[in-house]
């Protein structure tokens, strides 16, 4: 089975910081999905700034949509994120 080292949102600094204090503003905990990116977290920036285009900015769907819709297809893909 791969292992991956993840930074701990203790160890963290710099960006990396940053995101984690954002996810915790956001959700209240740093997810693994968040921390599955802190080896690069330039990645976890535009990661996170692509999820917000996506989830936020401007859409003929519903914000209910989205969320539906993604929760389909993490359901479809076996993804319990």
């Amino acid at each position: 089975m791969a292992h991956l080292g993840l930074i701990d949102p203790d160890d963290a600094s710099g960006i990396l910081a940053e995101e984690y204090d954002a996810a915790v503003a956001r959700a209240g905990k740093v997810f693994n999905i968040v921390r599955s990116m802190s080896l690069s977290p330039e990645s976890l920036r535009a990661s996170m700034g692509l999820y917000r285009a996506i989830m936020f900015g401007p859409s003929p769907l519903s914000r209910q949509d989205r969320e539906l819709l993604a929760t389909v297809v993490s359901s479809t893909n076996e993804c319990y994120y």
